[in-house]
């Protein structure tokens, strides 16, 4: 592996994630634009949710039938900047509609087969996965501050073409990635049904899935209703936009300098028993209290039960999928486990909250502490790497 690797991927990377920031925030406000009503509005994405489900898996697939991981992030990353470009063309709710189901099928694949790509790059070149990352998360963040001024300058017309662009940039230094080590990408054998069968039933696996799913869908209550009730607590738009920056710079500070530390210590079941006992932590207050040093206090144990998380969920993969089976193992895990879980977790939020209010955070805390006990199945030895070896 080349020692220019690094930059390469940090590269990949900051494009990934400018891109998901220049457009996912403002999707709906962009539909809303152009006519669609709310209802509609929330159809075409449901319907996009829906669609990640299959189209991520299956992009994964293909890159391990074909061995070809690079080819097919660069493809679905000009798809995803083209299709980014067809909702300025679309017209009306079937219109609107095919743009953004094409929009949500071309990205549901991008971060899990890069994860699929860096991972095994990491350890070849011995640099900290969670630099990539780490800058990935940074780059989220300059996304949506650009595009918070573009739509200032240009309107929200302007950001499809700005994702576009960076979308456009992925694939080009897709391309520019090293091959991998020694040419594995045209040496490992293709994967069977078999080895995949056995693979996806291995407990590591399971136990993995079901403790990142719980943890992940703890956040759906923050994420839909936190800011609704930081503001009926009287806080200001501006105290609420200063909590969500603290989470997402301690994210990156977990990626960056915290979680590899904690991780060498911990071990990856380690990280995640800390990660889902963060979650309990969190959920807990949130569910008891809105005062500002309590909340400023909770926030910064976004690092542990996100950031850290993920560091450990891509050690335990990278330890026990088998090379053939990389991208598949990925999207699987990214859209079938963690997107499922979310997408079903944001349906119960609302009657939660509805029935709840505050209180269901308590359902959260719930949902953290039912993932310990798997914790400890994560670390259950299987062979499916050495079987496909």
């Amino acid at each position: 592996m080349p020692a220019g690797a690094l930059p390469r991927f940090v590269l990949v990377y900051a494009a990934l994630y400018a891109g998901y920031g220049l457009t996912t925030p403002f999707l709906p406000a962009l539909l809303s634009e152009r006519g669609l009503s709310p209802t509609q509005v929330g159809l075409v994405l449901a319907a996009g949710t829906a669609i990640r489900l299959a189209a991520g898996p299956l992009a994964g697939a293909i890159a391990d039938r074909l061995h070809a991981g690079r080819g097919v992030l660069a493809a679905c990353g000009l798809l995803a900047g083209s299709s980014a470009l067809l909702v300025l063309a679309g017209h009306g709710f079937a219109g609107l509609m095919l743009a953004g189901l094409a929009h949500a099928a071309a990205t549901a694949p991008l971060a899990p087969l890069a994860d699929a790509l860096a991972l095994p790059a990491a350890a070849a070149s011995r640099f900290a996965y969670g630099t990539v990352r780490g800058a990935g998360s940074a780059a989220f963040i300059a996304g949506t501050l650009v595009a918070g001024q573009l739509t200032g300058l240009l309107g929200l017309s302007a950001l499809p073409v700005a994702g576009a662009t960076a979308f456009a940039l992925l694939a080009a230094a897709t391309l520019a990635l090293p091959a991998g080590p020694a040419g594995a990408e045209t040496r490992t054998a293709r994967p069977s049904l078999a080895e995949l069968r056995a693979f996806l039933g291995a407990p590591a696996f399971r136990h993995l899935v079901a403790v990142a799913a719980l943890v992940i869908a703890s956040h759906a209550v923050h994420d839909a209703f936190a800011v609704i009730r930081w503001r009926e607590a009287g806080l200001s738009p501006g105290t609420a936009s200063l909590l969500w920056a603290e989470a997402v710079g301690a994210e990156v500070l977990v990626f960056l300098v915290v979680g590899p530390r904690l991780l060498a210590r911990l071990g990856p079941t380690g990280a995640l028993a800390l990660a889902a006992g963060a979650g309990i932590l969190r959920w807990s207050v949130a569910a008891l209290t809105v005062a500002l040093p309590a909340l400023a206090a909770i926030q910064a144990l976004h690092g542990l039960t996100f950031a850290l998380l993920h560091l450990a969920a891509m050690q335990v993969l990278a330890r026990t999928v088998p090379p053939a089976l990389a991208a598949t193992a990925q999207t699987l895990y990214g859209t079938l486990g963690l997107g499922l879980a979310t997408t079903l977790a944001t349906l119960a939020a609302g009657p939660l909250w509805a029935r709840l209010g505050p209180g269901a955070f308590w359902v959260m805390a719930a949902l953290c502490a039912a993932a310990l006990p798997l914790v400890r199945g994560v670390g259950t030895r299987t062979d499916a790497r050495q079987d496909t070896a």
